[in-house]
């Protein structure tokens, strides 16, 4: 189907770098790749996070649209930032996994005292969803920055700061209600 005189519009303004036109842009096709996304994840922060994601790479390589499709341009785009995200999610899954299996063997010694801090530390560090997890153990077990962190996980500084402080409140939580 050919593309609409409007966003041929559209997209020559984007290609000018104006920002109405991006807008204009966004407007039109964010609800169709966040339910992309969403069916996809089937996490709404995920889904926000990759349409987020999307429409940066749109203003980084609008100039590589050629014709044809925008709409299959556009969704291809999407679905290489999906591809993107699940390889780093795997890679993250990897690593994670690897960390936790060597503080499981540097704990084995140990798993004979019910009382020991970290044994007790590691239930509750599974109690906590993965995100929260992998998040405490690429700060403390793997003694990455937070600027390592940020950039690995793509996303800003002051999200990682964030996100790790309420990591450690939750974990916090689940540490002193085990004391009770």
């Amino acid at each position: 189907m050919p593309e609409s005189e409007e966003l041929a519009q559209i997209i020559a303004g984007c290609k000018k770098s104006e920002t109405d036109s991006f807008s204009q842009l966004i407007d039109m096709y964010s609800t169709r790749c966040y339910g992309y996304f969403y069916r996809l994840t089937g996490n709404s922060d995920i889904s926000d996070e990759l349409l987020s994601r999307l429409f940066v790479k749109l203003v980084e390589k609008i100039h590589s649209f050629r014709g044809g499709s925008f709409e299959g341009w556009l969704f291809k785009v999407a679905s290489n930032i999906f591809h993107d995200h699940l390889r780093d999610k795997q890679r993250q899954k990897k690593l994670l996994q690897a960390r936790i299996e060597r503080l499981q063997e540097q704990t084995e010694p140990a798993k004979n005292s019910v009382d020991n801090g970290v044994d007790q530390l590691q239930i509750q560090l599974e109690k906590l969803d993965e995100d929260t997890r992998e998040l405490i153990m690429l700060r403390f077990y793997s003694q990455l920055s937070f600027k390592e962190i940020a950039r690995m996980r793509a996303e800003p500084i002051g999200t990682t700061l964030s996100k790790l402080h309420r990591a450690l409140k939750k974990l916090r939580k689940l540490v002193e209600r085990k004391r009770l």
